[in-house]
């Protein structure tokens, strides 16, 4: 929201508000200090004393259930401020509400565009599909059932089986899918956890 910069001369702090997407930055030292000595000082830029708003570009698309065969899933930009930010992963679903604006052209391309412009999405409520691990709520019974199998000393082996249960045996190769599942489980980003369905393993050569 606001550049700070310091000059190398006078020593003032000079703030330029930014309120679009582009700006010049400031280069030399417009205070009456410079000016009376007939000195060009040149600014530096602060980011300690800026102020930064929170700032978010979004791409979003059609569902694949909800592309027509044959065409194109149809995009949008959106853009989150504040709260709104990191609030969308790749891969999410979401529903978005907000104002949908346009993006004039500026300069020598808004005189060919015409009365072409680029439009976007002005985020006002994001509502996430797939929940974190930390906003799931299990049932009781479903926490009873996990006590009981962690007590019964087989989990590894309840996983294991569990995997690709069409295919028998392999039971070492299942495990071993299941202890590289359990690793990314345990990464956390940002209070999310890397989902276990989302795991690609690829395992290729001739079974025995």
């Amino acid at each position: 929201q606001v550049n700070a910069y310091s000059c190398d001369r006078c020593g003032c702090e000079i703030f330029q508000p930014v309120s679009t997407k582009s700006f010049t930055p400031l280069t030399e030292c417009p205070s009456q200090d410079c000016k009376q000595n007939n000195a060009k000082g040149s600014l530096f830029l602060s980011t300690r004393a800026s102020k930064f708003l929170p700032f978010q570009e979004v791409k979003i698309q059609e569902m694949a259930d909800q592309v027509p065969v044959g065409h194109i899933p149809r995009q949008l930009t959106v853009h989150c401020h504040g709260a709104l930010t990191r609030q969308i992963n790749p891969g999410d679903v979401v529903d978005i509400a907000g104002i949908f604006l346009p993006t004039p052209y500026t300069g020598f391309k808004a005189i060919r565009a015409g009365l072409l412009t680029d439009t976007y999405l002005e985020a006002q409520y994001v509502n996430q599909h797939k929940k974190a691990y930390d906003d799931i709520v299990l049932a009781q019974r479903t926490l009873r059932r996990m006590n009981e199998l962690e007590q019964s000393g087989n989990l590894y082996e309840y996983l294991a089986r569990s995997i690709a249960p069409e295919i028998f045996g392999h039971l070492d190769v299942k495990k071993a899918v299941t202890s590289s599942v359990d690793r990314w489980c345990n990464k956390r980003d940002g209070g999310r956890h890397a989902h276990p369905w989302r795991h690609q393993h690829l395992s290729y050569g001739r079974p025995r």
